[in-house]
């Protein structure tokens, strides 16, 4: 059962990254994909968090699996991240490049460690 929820998670995240996407790329035009970035930012801080609760025994590890490899599985996105940066290279753009590939990375870094921080400010 598990297999089958995290299955269907995975498909309900990768459409709620399409979503958030089409949202935020109509409010931001610009070269730098902000969609992308904002996405990976927000799925590590929840990931972290998730990570946190699980790490102090207040989350199952199914829902972990669920919704972290599932849902989080599928709203995240590494490759586009990747194929984006090489496509701001490939147009010139390469401090926009390096922006998106080595600051987002740096960023969602710390979202992560910020949703660790954050359930630990749990009871």
């Amino acid at each position: 059962m598990t297999v089958l929820l995290l299955a269907l998670a995975g498909g309900i995240g990768a459409a709620a990254r399409f979503v958030v996407d089409g949202l935020i790329r109509q409010q931001l035009k610009t070269a730098l994909p902000w969609g992308t970035i904002l996405i990976n930012i927000s799925g590590s801080l929840v990931l972290g968090f998730l990570a946190g609760l699980l790490m102090r025994g207040q989350a199952p590890e199914p829902l972990f699996l669920i919704a972290g490899t599932g849902f989080l599985g599928g709203y995240t996105t590494f490759s586009t991240a990747s194929l984006e940066t090489i496509r701001l290279i490939q147009s010139g753009r390469t401090g926009l490049a390096l922006i998106n590939g080595m600051g987002s990375m740096a960023v969602c870094v710390l979202a992560a460690f910020a949703g660790v921080g954050i359930s630990l400010l749990l009871p």
